[in-house]
């Protein structure tokens, strides 16, 4: 059993269970494929698959073989990334959630280069469930988002604290710093960020655990469409406090307060639990808890 046996099982698993396409992906035949599996499976004594058919369905043993398939050519990856970097001194993958990628990872990456000049950082700002899947298929080796990750495999430490505000026309009626009560809150229309976002999700889990049900009349991946909306009274937007400070100074908005409920919250930084944290890595994290 080689790691060649290892990365044609899972490139089967991860083309729909296809040999076909798995080949194809391989620039290998498809007999090659089956001969490959079927000395995995007389190697250990198990099945990987049941052959239901011209189709492949992963059995039990299949599925735990995967994860160790996955881990262990992840690591490989990382091996040969590493040492064939090593002339130009590594590069370094980072991901970041769109609110922190626009508003604190260039501070972040430029500090890093002025300290790190060597590093070749390539960056990837996108949403947060994204960037989760880039870390569990190794495509990157961390990323900086709004709250804690939903897979096991994933290790997140809090690095920053951060508060949302809730954020009005200054001609709405309210005063700045105001306490509405939730009955009012709930009669406003909401602005909201898209689904999958950190802001997003930690407006959602506030309104979860108070047993409040909303139904946004807007929702966007702009951060600046949502303000400009508020400022045209089109409704109340729940935002990051530091991204609105901006507007928040002109006069054109006022944030208020609701009566009960905190949007309080932490920036985490990410990286898988096999992760190998080389030193290049390990900086970057440093630094960006110390920003």
């Amino acid at each position: 059993m080689t790691l060649r046996h290892m990365i044609i099982f899972r490139t089967v698993c991860e083309s729909d269970y296809n040999s076909t396409k798995a080949a194809k992906a391989l620039n290998m035949t498809q007999p090659a494929i089956s001969l490959a599996i079927k000395e995995l499976e007389q190697y250990y004594g198990i099945i990987l698959f049941d052959r239901i058919g011209r189709r492949l369905r992963i059995t039990d043993a299949g599925q735990v073989f995967l994860q160790y398939a996955i881990h262990i050519s992840d690591l490989f990856n990382d091996m040969e990334t590493g040492l064939r970097d090593w002339d130009s001194k590594g590069v370094l993958r980072v991901g970041a959630s769109i609110t922190i990628g626009s508003q604190f990872l260039p501070q972040y990456v430029k500090a890093y280069y002025e300290m790190y000049p060597e590093i070749d950082v390539r960056v990837f700002v996108e949403q947060t469930d994204r960037l989760e899947s880039r870390i569990l298929k190794n495509e990157i080796d961390c990323a900086l988002i709004e709250g804690p990750p939903h897979d096991s495999r994933i290790i997140s430490k809090a690095y920053m604290e951060d508060n949302l505000s809730v954020i009005c026309s200054a001609q709405h009626g309210w005063k700045q710093g105001q306490v509405i009560s939730v009955d009012e809150f709930k009669n406003q229309k909401i602005l909201l960020r898209e689904p999958g976002s950190g802001t997003r999700e930690v407006f959602d889990l506030v309104m979860k655990q108070a047993g409040i049900h909303i139904v946004p009349s807007w929702e966007a991946m702009s951060t600046s469409a949502l303000i400009n909306a508020v400022i045209a009274e089109l409704g109340i937007a729940i935002l990051p406090q530091r991204m609105i400070l901006p507007v928040l100074e002109s006069g054109k908005i006022i944030t208020v307060d609701v009566e009960g409920l905190n949007f309080k919250r932490n920036f985490y930084i990410i990286y898988h639990k096999d992760k190998f944290l080389v030193p290049s890595l390990k900086r970057f994290m440093s630094l960006c808890g110390d920003l």
